[in-house]
């Protein structure tokens, strides 16, 4: 089949490639996404089993999920640049094989040391594969049908965290941790047979590769430093600050001065730069800047509700990894369900009130698990969770269709990156605050409820009488029936303690998506294609 001759503008590129039906591409780069982010997650519920096979501590073992964190955070905002500069489809490639490989390397690290150079290895060549996959899709689907496409890119990059914590903890509980890498390896090699064969760049793009390497690559390694080290601190600062007790530790106090120079410094150089590595300017366009932003909350109340609300039942209720994972399933499935409606509705209905619905619908699921009890059952805590994911998947596309309203299709490559990097750091600050909040708010509470335990206090004194009825009644011994009736509340208080500490972060979700909805008016609407 021949080629069709390139027009100019959006339509251009879609045209170009129509010997390649866009919907059999789609799928192949959305797996392709889906397993670089379920990494993200699947490695969490591994961690004990990891440490204890390589006989590392736990704290030792946090750096197998920091370092994939870091080199992914560095290689996001590049990977516009280098699809420019390599070539988007060769890049693409050389990031599935290195992924496959690194993951190969991973499955079979003896130690914890080569374990955590092939995971940051992993990182470095898996951020690229989310941006490359949402601006591949950008440019082979024409602007009326890239909200379906999203659709799919969506499911794999929202839904992949959702089930990591289940399929990590089923491949752990059955196999072993190493399989939680292996498993990426043959995935890895179909998937760069199959974008071998699919796909290819648009004209444009491929003109401006040639473009620059006739006028010889010019690597901006200021730019690349400061970038380097402002995200790498970043994200350090952000997995350890917790562990690290914060600004409490030098160490923390350091890696935030030089993030906040390196993002600064990186931010100066870059908009004074005539060929930056990545294009800031992009955020000058209006729907642009607030769709990272709330892509930047999206991820933000996504990854801190997916981290949560495992840790909720485990913590209170004694679920195992693989019964929390199952908690999250359902909303999973919600979100499968949700988006391939809203890529139609997309098309017919202003993705601005998309988005508003998508805001109060999860915001009210979170208000729901803000009111959950001790009592609370699985499918109280699922009901909830559904809820709230059936919002999320009203999120993703709109927001995704609105960033590139008014922006060139030659900038697809750098706005994919940025908004990608957009929803990543989000979910890292998102981790971060809300796992300290939870620490902090827990020990608020368990210091009031402190307060009112005492022998003048003539409530406190009737429950202790009432468990230590309870106690004698089931054979307690009488002698030492009052230190364990005391025992017991004390167990009682610093469990209701934890769960207020639950119910005050997810009161702050809920309330973070209500103050996201008047933003929503200041978005431009995009202009239908004729005949919609």
């Amino acid at each position: 089949m021949t080629d069709t001759t390139p027009g100019s503008g959006a339509g251009a590129a879609p045209a170009a490639r129509r010997k390649v039906n866009p919907w059999i591409i789609a799928p192949v780069v959305a797996m392709a996404a889906f397993m670089e982010v379920l990494d993200l997650s699947i490695a969490n519920v591994a961690l004990p089993h990891i440490a204890g096979s390589l006989s590392a501590s736990r704290d030792q073992s946090t750096w197998i999920l920091t370092s994939y964190l870091v080199t992914n955070a560095i290689i996001l905002p590049l990977s516009g640049w280098l699809s420019t500069v390599i070539g988007r489809k060769k890049f693409y490639m050389m990031c599935i094989a290195g992924f496959g490989i690194a993951s190969l390397l991973c499955g079979m690290a003896p130690t914890l040391e080569l374990l955590i150079i092939a995971r940051t290895l992993q990182g470095l060549t898996g951020g690229g594969l989310q941006p490359v996959s949402q601006a591949i899709l950008a440019d082979t689907f024409p602007p009326h049908q890239r909200a379906m496409a999203f659709a799919m890119y969506g499911i794999s990059v929202v839904f992949a965290p959702a089930i990591g914590p289940t399929l990590g903890g089923w491949i752990t509980d059955n196999f072993s941790w190493h399989w939680i890498f292996l498993v990426n390896v043959p995935v890895s090699i179909v998937l760069w047979l199959l974008v071998e064969a699919l796909i290819e760049d648009p004209e444009a793009a491929k003109e401006e590769v040639k473009r620059r390497r006739a006028a010889g690559i010019r690597i901006d390694y200021i730019g690349f430093a400061l970038l380097a080290l402002g995200l790498g601190c970043l994200q350090i600062l952000l997995d350890k600050g917790q562990e690290e007790d914060w600004f409490s530790s030098h160490f923390i106090v350091i890696m935030a001065l030089l993030a906040v120079v390196g993002i600064i410094a990186f931010v100066i150089w870059e908009l004074g730069s005539e060929d930056p590595i990545v294009d800031l300017s992009l955020l000058r366009d209006r729907n642009f800047a607030i769709a990272n932003a709330m892509m930047f909350m999206l991820g933000f109340v996504l990854m801190g509700s997916t981290a949560l609300l495992p840790l909720f039942v485990q913590s209170l209720f004694g679920y195992t990894a693989m019964q929390a994972g199952m908690v999250l399933s359902p909303g999973g499935f919600m979100i499968m369900a949700a988006m391939p409606l809203v890529g139609r509705l997309v098309g017919v209905v202003d993705a601005r009130y998309l988005i508003m619905f998508g805001l109060l619908c999860s915001a009210s699921g979170l208000i729901l698990m803000s009111g959950f009890t001790l009592e609370a059952d699985f499918w109280t805590i699922a009901h909830a969770r559904m809820v709230q994911a059936a919002g999320l998947g009203f999120l993703f596309i709109p927001i995704s269709s609105m960033a590139y309203v008014g922006l060139p299709p030659g900038k697809n490559n750098q706005a994919a990156a940025l908004i990608n990097l957009s929803r990543n750091l989000g979910g890292s600050v998102g981790i971060a605050l809300l796992s300290t909040w939870l620490v902090r708010g827990t020990q608020a509470h368990r210091a009031d409820l402190a307060g009112h335990v005492s022998p003048l206090n003539a409530e406190y004194l009737q429950q202790v009488a009432a468990v230590e009825r309870g106690l004698l009644a089931n054979g307690a011994d009488p002698s030492r029936v009052h230190d364990m009736a005391v025992a017991v509340i004390a167990r009682s208080m610093g469990q209701q303690a934890e769960l207020l500490g639950f119910l005050n972060d997810f009161t702050t979700l809920a309330i973070v998506f209500f103050a996201l909805v008047p933003a929503v008016i200041f978005l431009r609407r995009p202009n239908r294609p004729p005949g919609r």
